[in-house]
């Protein structure tokens, strides 16, 4: 009689490792902290941020509008009197106030 021969157990050890990395490597290349879901958050955070940061450029260039308007090198008369009237809450005479 032949003696039995047993599996190999080798190989198919060899393709179960392989096969678990392969499922590792794949999550992790959708879910992990630089997957693709992760990657698509950045760009909508991105996209938010550069919203924000137009907004914030266009309030400044305004701050600086009028700053300039105010300063002593180019005053505007106008800008000046509507600012002290609103912080001082003044009215010429021939103004009529509606609130």
């Amino acid at each position: 009689m032949t003696p039995r021969k047993s599996p190999a157990f080798g190989p198919l050890i060899f393709f179960a490792v392989a096969f678990s990395l392969t499922l590792y490597f794949t999550f992790a290349a959708i879910q992990g902290d630089y997957g693709l879901f992760r990657r698509a958050e950045i760009m909508a955070e991105q996209k938010t941020l550069a919203r924000e940061l137009a907004s914030l450029e266009a309030r400044v260039a305004r701050m600086e509008n009028l700053t300039t308007r105010l300063s002593d090198d180019y005053l505007d008369l106008d800008l000046l009197s509507e600012r002290a009237r609103d912080i001082l809450g003044y009215v010429r005479a021939d103004e009529i106030v509606i609130r």
